[in-house]
């Protein structure tokens, strides 16, 4: 389990939920519940938000929890971005993105992502 993490990014604070290399269900489920908690602590339409889902497990039942806490944040989130989501998960990921409504564009590298968030502020 992960905490998420503030960074910052040429001035800009970014929410960082860390999920590369995660492979035990459990884990990652409570890592976005966490995420959940500390997103929906602060103001709506406030936070940057970066998730690495680099070499993550990701299932039905991971992709059911993060759908699920995905919707309770989005009034909280100005605009969020992934990196890490490759081959057969990029399959499931995009069926995540399309049932939860949300827009949360990928990218190749952090940097890209980084970038692009900061565009929002």
């Amino acid at each position: 389990m992960r905490k998420p993490k503030v960074i910052t990014y040429k001035g800009h604070e970014i929410v960082y939920l860390d999920f590369s290399n995660m492979r035990k269900k459990d884990s990652i489920i409570e890592t976005e519940r966490l995420a959940g908690e500390f997103i929906q602590q602060h103001d709506f339409s406030s936070l940057l938000v970066l998730s690495n889902m680099e070499n993550m497990l990701f299932d039905r039942e991971i992709r059911d929890t993060f759908l699920e806490v995905v919707k309770d944040n989005a009034p909280y989130i100005k605009c969020a971005a992934a990196i890490g989501v490759y081959g057969i998960m990029s399959i499931m990921y995009n069926d995540f993105i399309n049932q939860s409504g949300r827009n949360i564009k990928q990218f190749k590298t952090k940097a890209e992502a980084l970038d692009y968030l900061i565009s929002f502020q």
